[in-house]
């Protein structure tokens, strides 16, 4: 072969660059999985703090998770193949999760997921997980002989749950999205019955009639 080197400077500059990509992609990936630590520690801070009371401190949290999510999208921008992977996207759901928890409980509402500024993926795990949290609020609320309010978180838990239920697609489209709402399944079952025996119990108390 006569032009054997003119190959094989192709070759090496090829794979020089390639390095080089990788080289840039694979700092980006530290850092990027170094932030989804951080944001998967505050979110889920941020779910403790709730469940105790502590709406100030929760308040707090949430927005260092905001932030870090900010960082994090405009590392990934360039990166889409390592946004879109199973390491960020459970990153993203708990942050999900935390913020749509405390929008439902402090702020009485929610947040689209183009608002959170999170692919559709996250979105619909860290609803799923919300459901889970909605039930620890619910058994604290009828704790405190607070039924009515309990119901009505009910009612949105079971409604979160019903909607999801709704997208059967296959896993390569929503993964673990199906296997979230058989989880949820049980736990709104779970919950009716636990709201149920506890309005029994609150009429059969002595004094009730």
């Amino acid at each position: 072969m006569e032009n054997i080197e003119e190959i094989l400077n192709v070759i090496r500059n090829s794979i020089d660059e390639i390095d080089g990509i990788l080289s840039l992609k694979d700092s980006v990936r530290e850092e990027v999985y170094r932030l989804i630590r951080e944001l998967t520690r505050n979110s889920s801070d941020v779910v403790t703090l709730i469940h105790r009371g502590l709406i100030g401190d929760a308040e707090k949290r949430l927005s260092i998770a905001e932030g870090i999510v900010k960082k994090i999208n405009g590392l990934m921008r360039e990166h889409p193949d390592i946004y879109y992977s199973g390491m960020v996207y459970n990153g993203l759901s708990e942050y999900v999760e935390a913020a749509l928890f405390y929008e439902v409980i402090v702020k009485n509402n929610v947040s689209s997921w183009r608002r959170l500024d999170v692919p559709y993926v996250p979105y619909l795990q860290g609803l799923g997980d919300l459901i889970g949290e909605l039930r620890r609020y619910i058994i604290k609320l009828l704790d405190k002989g607070s039924i009515d309010e309990a119901v009505k978180y009910f009612n949105l838990m079971e409604e979160i749950y019903i909607s999801l239920r709704k997208l059967d697609y296959p896993d390569a489209l929503t993964p673990g999205l199906r296997h979230k709402v058989d989880v949820a399944s049980r736990l709104v079952e779970d919950t009716r019955m636990l709201i149920l025996n506890t309005k029994n119990a609150y009429i059969c108390a002595p004094g009730k009639t």
